[in-house]
């Protein structure tokens, strides 16, 4: 195999193929990248025998067709380290050349056929999704998955169609966030349901290779596992395993409650001011809603105390409640400085839910003053 490529245009795909390598593995062969070099395209391919991921590159300068295995941390300190605009890359399953206009690598190499295939299988039976709206979808409910937990469920994203729309939903068991988007259906994907978990990891993975918003992005959802097909490309991870809570039941539903509408900017400017004197055993923030106000309170035995206030449309009797201020942040870092969204709380026992007009759904446990 030898071609030439455009360095920053493959570091970029690199950078991705090389997220879903792992650091160890048993089989020595997983910790490198496949270049296959095919017609005017470069393909790369990487996986960890749970995830895999398959990406081209058009219109590269072929001179040889081919494949080769590179070492994934060996190749991307050279591109790193490399000022040429273009690399030029020659090899065979013993060895890799890789040069520039003033450098020269050789690398031992591996046997491409050893490497596991990572194929991309046609379907007529999928979703298809914008690839903005799928981002979205990612990016408001991923936070809230549990990343250190025996209850493996809680350790992905939940994807389920409702009428016409992919709804994601994520729980740690003390927050769940919840986002639907529109979605076409094409056959009937995943026969065995219209629910499958999908792994944190995963969906992180699937994020960082959305193209533009307003591309299309088909899904393949199966028994075992769901394939994402992009335009340049199609990832593969398996399933998460179990039963994942019932969710609808954990949203409020109720008609006792406030209603109160607040700007995203100033509430979390306000809510970073009053966690200054928070510690890791002391995050609960009191939010206390008076006639036309909004105080944010904390108090640490060990650091001291803090209150900032801020106006609200908010008339009735005074009423509050205490949540962790970590939790809150993360909803607010999702949405627009310049958004409103409405938070629904009926006392300082039960959950706030807060929510925005698209869709989008955010329940947090509240915290207890004795265990704030």
């Amino acid at each position: 195999m030898k071609l030439v490529v455009n360095r920053e245009e493959f570091q970029k795909l690199f950078q991705i193929a090389a997220i879903v390598v792992p650091q160890r593995s048993p089989k020595p062969i997983l910790q490198n990248v496949k270049l296959e070099a095919l017609n005017d395209n470069v393909v790369l391919t990487a996986t960890d025998t749970e995830i895999g991921v398959r990406l081209s590159l058009p219109n590269v300068e072929m001179k040889q067709p081919g494949s080769v295995v590179i070492p994934v941390n060996r190749l991307n300190m050279i591109m790193r380290e490399s000022s040429d605009d273009t690399l030029t890359i020659d090899g065979d399953e013993s060895r890799t050349k890789i040069s520039g206009r003033s450098s020269r690598f050789e690398l031992q190499g591996q046997n491409p056929a050893e490497f596991p295939e990572v194929g991309f299988v046609a379907a007529d039976d999928y979703l298809e999704i914008k690839a903005g709206v799928l981002r979205e979808l990612i990016k408001r409910t991923l936070f809230a998955t549990e990343t250190e937990s025996s209850r493996y469920a809680l350790g992905g994203v939940l994807l389920e169609v409702d009428d016409k729309h992919l709804v994601a939903v994520g729980t740690d068991g003390r927050r769940l966030a919840k986002m639907a988007g529109p979605v076409a259906v094409h056959g009937k994907p995943n026969q065995s349901g219209t629910t499958i978990i999908v792994p944190a990891r995963a969906m992180q993975i699937i994020e960082r290779i959305l193209p533009d918003d307003e591309a299309m992005v088909r899904l393949i959802p199966r028994s075992n596992d769901l394939q994402v097909v992009v335009p340049n490309g199609v990832f593969t991870t398996r399933l998460v395993e179990g039963r994942f809570p019932k969710w609808r039941d954990v949203l409020p539903k109720r008609t006792d409650s406030h209603k109160i509408e607040l700007p995203v900017g100033p509430l979390f400017s306000a809510l970073r001011q009053a966690a200054i004197v928070s510690s890791e055993e002391s995050r609960g923030v009191d939010f206390v809603f008076q006639e036309g106000n909004l105080v944010l309170t904390n108090v640490t035995s060990e650091i001291g105390q803090s209150r900032v206030e801020m106006p609200v449309s908010y008339s009735g009797k005074e009423m509050a409640i205490m949540l962790d201020h970590r939790y809150m942040a993360d909803f607010l870092k999702v949405l627009a400085p310049d958004q409103n969204f409405t938070i629904d709380v009926a006392g300082a026992d039960q959950a706030a839910f807060c929510t925005t007009v698209d869709h989008y759904g955010y329940v947090i446990m509240p915290l207890s003053r004795d265990r704030k």
